[in-house]
């Protein structure tokens, strides 16, 4: 069951759903061949309840999440002037989907901006083998650390 995140709940610190909405970087857990943990760093869309980004065949993330579908993924801010320090934290499933390329070019937006003929050709183009990944949270944590700037 998912935890519910915007801002209305009680178990969160602060709106969810319009922190995850924010041109951030998450970082993805998964299990890597031997056991250990891997982590890499994703742009992601928030959207429909589920964090996507963009893979290909060239990515050994794809084959770790058909061996194992688990993973964990974490979102946060670091304000060093604001004394803002905000963090979610998400444990769920992930699981390739078919290419949406409408998808893609949302996602793609948010980091690169709104005129597709400023994008750097290799983010306009898609290659053959792209592909999505949908990752479900099971469980969502949010964590305000901020101090006050006294």
């Amino acid at each position: 069951m998912s935890t519910p995140s915007g801002a209305g709940s009680a178990q969160h610190p602060f709106d969810v759903d319009a922190f995850l909405e924010q041109p951030l970087v998450a970082r993805v857990a998964t299990v890597g061949a031997g056991g250990a943990p891997v982590v890499r760093p994703v742009w992601y869309l928030w959207e429909r309840g589920a964090l996507w980004w963009i893979t290909g065949a060239y990515a050994a993330m794809g084959r770790q999440l058909e061996r194992d579908p688990r993973a964990s993924v974490a979102v946060d801010t670091c304000d060093l002037e604001r004394m803002v320090f905000l963090q979610v934290i998400m444990y769920g499933t992930a699981e390739s989907a078919p290419f949406d390329p409408a998808l893609a070019r949302r996602k793609l937006r948010r980091y690169l901006g709104g005129d597709e003929a400023d994008w750097h050709p290799d983010f306009r183009h898609y290659a053959d083998d792209a592909r999505l990944v949908r990752f479900t949270p099971e469980r969502t944590v949010a964590r305000d650390l901020s101090k006050s700037a006294g």
